[in-house]
């Protein structure tokens, strides 16, 4: 008798097994004819997305080339692209260990950590810049073609000199700019360089070991050319020196490398939960506006009402995506190597399969 309920046991727990991997290569087939779709109709040169379940890797893919005249197939697990923006949300990470380490206080004025900027109308915090609301200014004209090597100190001369758009506090708007200043918080309240401090307390215990600055002067073996549409026709774009925009978009990385960065935010072992619960706490204006935005990671609950933090990236040949769903112990990265693609609509047809019952 025990033997039959035993052997009945396993039966169904076999046959459950089954079931829920069968659902999940129904998703990932889904998932996968979407992306083909998505590639041919923006025209992408190369794209990889990579997908975990509670920590586990469920899915990762490569699509097209990284480099299309050799036809370099891209690779999720080495294939490097620009993340751009989305370094923000990975210096964000760094910042949470800093406040951990009591190194580092949110809501401290900028000057506290970076005294000789240039003092303006008002005074603004940590946090605000982190959320763009300090007024900060965002890219003028061209500003994103800026082609001169320059370190972080260095690249505050852009805009250390200009009037902040607004009282900080009264409005939002998105300013790469303040995160470059960020960088040089972490700079000082760490007391080291900022990449070598990203490199200890971020990439290196994540074991993101394709994570790192994007060189303009270095070869980098497995890093993706960078395509631009023009008039229909796909181009390697124009040089860029992005190291001096390290935190707010200097960095390369692998969709699978993301993953990796994902499972931290939503399931920290480096950083407390306190402190990823500040970097996720959406932010308000004065007037009690929610800006759907914490410290680099932007906030919202999207199909089904599934919470997510998130950011995107857009840069020269480069468009990205990292979503993080915590109530599903999920997380899903984008990675192209092409400017300008509807990158949204990808990311909501993936959620539609992904989120769905």
């Amino acid at each position: 008798m025990k033997k039959s309920i035993l052997l009945l046991v396993a039966s169904v727990f076999f046959i459950s097994c089954n079931t829920t991997d069968t659902a999940t290569q129904q998703k990932i087939n889904a998932a996968k004819e979407v992306a083909e779709k998505f590639l041919t109709s923006e025209q992408i040169p190369g794209m990889a997305i990579s997908v975990s379940q509670k920590g586990k890797m469920i899915w990762s893919e490569g699509f097209g080339y990284a480099d299309l005249a050799a036809k370099k197939k891209v690779d999720p697990s080495t294939t490097q692209f620009r993340v751009a923006s989305i370094s923000k949300t990975l210096t964000a990470l760094a910042m949470a260990k800093l406040v951990d380490d009591n190194k580092l206080d949110f809501d401290a004025s900028l000057y506290t950590y970076v005294p000789d900027f240039p003092k303006k109308k008002f005074d603004f915090t940590v946090r605000q810049v982190g959320g763009h609301i300090a007024g900060i200014r965002h890219y003028n004209g061209n500003e994103f073609l800026m082609n001169k090597k320059m370190n972080i100190i260095e690249g505050l001369d852009v805009f250390k000199n200009d009037s902040l758009l607004f009282e900080p506090g009264t409005n939002y708007k998105y300013s790469t700019y303040g995160w470059n200043l960020l960088s040089v918080v972490v700079q000082n309240a760490a007391g080291e360089d900022y990449n070598e401090y990203m490199q200890k307390v971020v990439f290196s215990p994540l074991h993101m070991k394709n994570t790192s600055l994007g060189y303009s002067d270095r070869e980098m073996p497995n890093r993706t050319l960078f395509y631009v549409k023009e008039n229909g026709e796909i181009k390697i774009g124009p040089t860029v020196s992005n190291e001096f925009k390290a935190a707010g978009g200097g960095f390369v990385s692998t969709s699978e490398d993301l993953i990796l960065f994902g499972n931290e935010i939503i399931n920290p072992k480096t950083v407390s939960k306190t402190a990823i619960a500040e970097l996720v706490k959406p932010q308000q204006t004065i007037s009690g506006k929610n800006t759907k935005y914490g410290i680099g990671v932007g906030v919202a609950n999207v199909k089904n009402n599934t919470l997510r933090y998130s950011h995107s990236g857009g840069g020269v040949g480069a468009t990205a995506f990292i979503m993080m769903y915590p109530e599903k112990d999920m997380v899903i990265s984008i990675l192209t190597n092409l400017s300008g693609v509807n990158i949204r609509k990808l990311v909501s047809e993936l959620e539609n399969v992904f989120l769905g019952n």
